[in-house]
């Protein structure tokens, strides 16, 4: 559970050892958001927005095996937070490779689906990063913060529906656990990567560096 910051003193150096004191929390975080679903509000009435919203949240299923880092949801966008040992403890998916193997094959299945307007579209971002920190300003709320979740954040405005998009730092690592199981050359999802881009994000002082995979090509 995060760490409650809460000091009613903005000068006290009594919070300035505390911060210090913790701990960085290195680790996964993934941002899904469902297109179109504003549009349609207005569209259409609940009985039918709110049935495609539920379908669409329930198909997503590798928030089945990390339904405990779902941090939050703000309108139809999510963001999880998987601590890179939590991760290696999973039973099914345990791995960065076996990670965005999930998340493609969700995205790929609604693209797919042979009832597809019974769902929306997403996009996704996904970056790890060392620099994040569990802590929380809200009594009982668990969150994340640090460079790494500004970063993921910023990545999806690179989004487009069934599209991911992933830091170079999450693609590497899935490239060595791919190498590991002897698939980094033969895996069909691998070949659809994207060749490395570099982008200037508003408040990151370098450029940044991606790639994405189009399920639409």
């Amino acid at each position: 559970m995060a760490t409650f910051i809460h000091c009613k003193n903005p000068l006290s150096e009594d919070l300035g050892d505390q911060l210090k004191a913790i701990p960085e929390c290195p680790g996964t975080c993934i941002f899904i958001d469902i297109i179109n679903s504003t549009d349609l509000k207005y569209r259409a009435g609940i009985e039918t927005w709110g049935r495609m919203l539920n379908n669409t949240f329930n198909f997503i299923s590798f928030l089945n095996n990390f339904p405990e880092n779902i941090v939050k949801g703000i309108g139809d966008e999510m963001m999880l937070y998987i601590p890179d040992s939590e991760l290696r403890q999973k039973k099914d998916i345990n791995s960065y490779f076996a990670l965005l193997g999930e998340i493609f094959a969700t995205l790929d299945n609604i693209k797919n689906h042979p009832l597809p307007d019974l769902f929306l579209q997403c996009k996704v971002a996904i970056h790890h990063s060392t620099d994040v920190y569990n802590i929380t300003f809200l009594k009982g709320a668990n969150d994340y913060y640090g460079r790494g979740i500004d970063l993921s954040a910023r990545f999806m405005q690179k989004g487009r529906p069934n599209r991911i998009v992933m830091s170079q730092d999450f693609y590497e690592l899935v490239l060595a656990d791919a190498q590991e199981v002897g698939k980094a050359d033969t895996d069909a999802m691998l070949k659809m990567v994207s060749p490395i881009y570099h982008e200037d994000f508003k408040g990151v002082p370098f450029p940044v560096a991606y790639r994405f995979i189009d399920l639409n090509n």
